[in-house]
């Protein structure tokens, strides 16, 4: 049964509606699952836009033929696609997280390190395509990029205990762990006369509960203390920018369920910080969960593997709205409706006679008003009712089918106008520019940090202290809204 919102939908719902909608389209989910189910997982990475950074002819001969077995096997059952679905993301766009080693598969090795399978996402300013590198890796300083802000694996965003959310084998283990079964119940245990009480959780958009998916936080905390090699112990859940809260894992014997509590005895905060880490998609509400409860997506328009995995554990699909009626290539014009069509390519106003459109668009030239039909031509061109879509999509990485709607809207042959849509597609190409110099290490940091932290290893960053950078293309976002702010005090206290 779907929830209902007393006054508008979440804002992080919103937010994964758009992502399930445009950050995996159903192209790159069957292309990469006919290239997967004929053994072929390099062409299901390229499907996915997940660049491969391994030579396993190179590991055998460093590692051993064991572990390169190990791997391929792995490779062979990796779904880039459901990665790509479950990656982390940031608001408000939902683009995956800037700047991440997430760790997928570890194994052993006879050094100290155990080596481990790794996606990385490019930093935020190189992250043209939404593409991800998939590479192993081997120990601080070997095989790591020296051009990547964080090549060591990361471990609140780690998926090796969640191998459902990417092993094409085991995607059915989701419902189980993701609490599907039966309605959710995500409040916290209640304590012990004299115990301490679990912090507050910080103040978040709901569907119905909390997203923090507390009942199943004892059962994850099993498993990752059984792989730092505990069975019992002390763990943390990151609550916010700032906030930990120290959690215990306990239980009277093996043959109980294990439950957890709010540690004891507070601990120094370098203890702390060496603690296992509990996942942060162990941590929350899996967000398909969410949307198909508050019926804002349809079972259907999942993933398939999430599709049947919910649908097994007895999730109702949920219809989705009805497209409505209406058409943006009819314009009143003159007290009559008419029609704006393609013809021989180019968007056309078809109850139009040429030599009048000639006439008309002469006198537009020359300072004349312009007919209601060239009107809407030409706010197509510039401003488009689909370029809120058509931005979504180039974001995301998808810019065939970008492209798909652009041309369906003014034709493969028009010439486009300048305006907004012009300035997306420039964009889109420009930052493509920045992620091959990214990925090639022309480029290791944003040119625009020259001015703070005196320059990079490109040399494009020779600033004097105090400058400020030019804004350009490879400006950061949030450095571009800051700037842009005229009326902010240049003394004010930072946000």
């Amino acid at each position: 049964m779907a929830h209902h919102f007393a006054n508008e939908i979440p804002t992080h719902l919103l937010m994964w509606q758009r992502v399930r909608e445009y950050a995996v389209p159903p192209s790159m989910i069957e292309t990469a699952t006919a290239r997967r189910a004929v053994g072929d997982w390099a062409g299901a990475c390229a499907a996915a836009r997940i660049d491969v950074d391994l030579d396993l002819r190179a590991v055998r001969d460093r590692h051993g033929t064991d572990l390169v077995t190990h791997l391929r096997a792995d490779l062979r059952r990796l779904a880039p696609d459901l990665l790509r679905w479950h990656m982390p993301r940031i608001a408000p766009e939902g683009r995956l997280r800037p700047g991440l080693t997430l760790s997928l598969a570890r194994y052993r090795s006879s050094g100290d390190t155990p080596l481990q399978l790794v996606v990385r996402t490019p930093p935020a300013w190189a992250d043209a395509g939404q593409r991800m590198s998939l590479a192993l890796w081997e120990g601080s300083g070997k095989g790591t990029p020296g051009h990547h802000p964080h090549p060591h694996p990361d471990r609140r965003f780690r998926l090796d205990l969640h191998r459902h959310l990417w092993d094409s084998g085991r995607s059915g283990e989701l419902a189980r762990r993701c609490g599907a079964g039966g309605e959710p119940s995500m409040a916290p245990p209640a304590h012990a006369p004299g115990q301490p009480v679990l912090p507050d959780l910080p103040d978040q958009p709901r569907v119905g509960d909390s997203p923090w998916a507390v009942a199943s936080w004892a059962a994850e905390a099993e498993l990752l203390l059984r792989a730092e090699g505990r069975s019992r112990g002390a763990f943390t859940v990151r609550l916010g920018a700032r906030r930990r809260a120290v959690l215990e894992l306990i239980a009277p014997d093996d043959s109980h369920v294990p439950t957890f509590r709010p540690l004891r005895e507070a601990l120094p905060p370098q203890e702390v910080a060496a603690l296992p880490v509990l996942p942060e998609v162990a941590a929350r509400v899996l967000p398909d969960l969410e949307l198909v409860r508050a019926g804002l997506v349809a079972t259907e328009r999942l993933h398939p593997l999430v599709a049947a995995a919910l649908a097994a554990s007895g999730a109702a699909p949920v219809a989705g709205p009805a497209p409505g009626p209406d058409d943006p290539h009819r314009v009143e014009c003159r007290g009559e409706v008419h029609r704006i069509a393609l013809r021989d390519g180019v968007l056309t106003a078809v109850d139009h006679d040429p030599a009048q459109l000639r006439r008309e668009e002469l006198l537009v030239a020359l300072g004349g008003p312009a007919l209601p039909c060239l009107r809407a031509i030409d706010a197509v061109h510039r401003n488009p009712e689909a370029l809120p879509a058509v931005r979504e999509r180039l974001g995301h990485g998808d810019v065939a089918v970008a492209l798909a709607v652009v041309e369906g809207l003014i034709g493969p042959s028009a010439v486009l106008r300048d305006g907004p849509l012009r300035e997306e597609l420039e964009s889109a190409a420009a930052r493509h520019i920045d992620h091959g110099l990214f990925r090639s290490g022309l480029v290791a940091v944003h040119p625009g940090a020259g001015a703070v932290g005196g320059g990079n290893a490109s040399g494009l960053g020779h600033a004097e202290a105090g400058h400020r950078p030019r804004l350009d293309r490879r400006t950061p976002p949030t450095m571009r809204r800051k700037r842009s702010l005229r009326a902010r005090p240049r003394t004010g206290r930072a946000c």
